[in-house]
């Protein structure tokens, strides 16, 4: 499979591809390497998924979600390393997603090659976290952003948070639990529970952007 190089050229025009198109994750590797400048996933069928910018208060509230896990990582002394909203995963069931922020346990990290680490990590993260828009329509609604939640438990993540930032409320995805999630209205903090004891996460600064 050959790809040309992105234009540098000012007009460029966006990536087309055709909407039968089905990729394996190392063809979709190199579809991400030729556009650097497009926002891709990669469904479990081999579907491309172009996922739209957020908006300036999205991106806002995922910065601050950013920083915030970041600091909770450090503060709880908890061997995780932490990964932001462009960091690529090939999960086992061959799809390649890339969760707003996510946490891997550093044994898991330190167990990749270096060749493994440089491109799309082949594990699912231990812990994901998505924000949804405030419209349910697109990959970024509250409806894609559950069945998300629904393959990251399918491939191994052993917790998810699930932000609804116009409400202000969380929905919090265990492994082996039951299909419907814990809802929390007006959330104040999120902790990790047994499993990633000592990380807590404030959810005033995210909720106030």
């Amino acid at each position: 499979m050959t790809l040309a190089p992105p234009s540098p050229t000012p007009g460029v025009q966006p990536l087309q591809l055709p909407w039968d198109l089905r990729l394996n994750a190392d063809q979709f590797e190199l579809v991400c390497q030729a556009n650097p400048d497009a926002v891709l996933e990669l469904a479990a069928d081999g579907q491309v998924i172009a996922m739209t910018p957020t908006g300036s208060e999205a991106g806002a509230r995922n910065q601050a979600l950013g920083a915030l896990l970041w600091w909770a990582v450090r503060r709880s002394g908890l061997p995780l390393k932490g990964f932001d909203s462009s960091s690529g995963f090939r999960l086992p069931d061959g799809s390649v997603l890339s969760p707003d922020a996510s946490l891997v346990r550093l044994d898991r990290w330190q167990a990749l090659s270096p060749e493994q680490r440089r491109g799309f990590a082949p594990l699912c993260p231990d812990l994901v976290v998505e924000m949804a828009s405030a419209s349910d329509e697109g990959p970024r609604g509250v409806s894609a952003l559950r069945q998300k939640m629904d393959t990251y438990q399918a491939n191994g993540a052993q917790l998810g948070w699930l932000l609804l930032s116009e409400e202000r409320a969380v929905e919090v995805w265990r492994a082996g639990a039951a299909a419907t999630p814990e809802r929390h209205d007006d959330a104040k903090e999120l902790d990790g529970g047994e499993l990633f004891a000592g990380l807590v996460l404030d959810l005033a600064p995210i909720w106030d952007v």
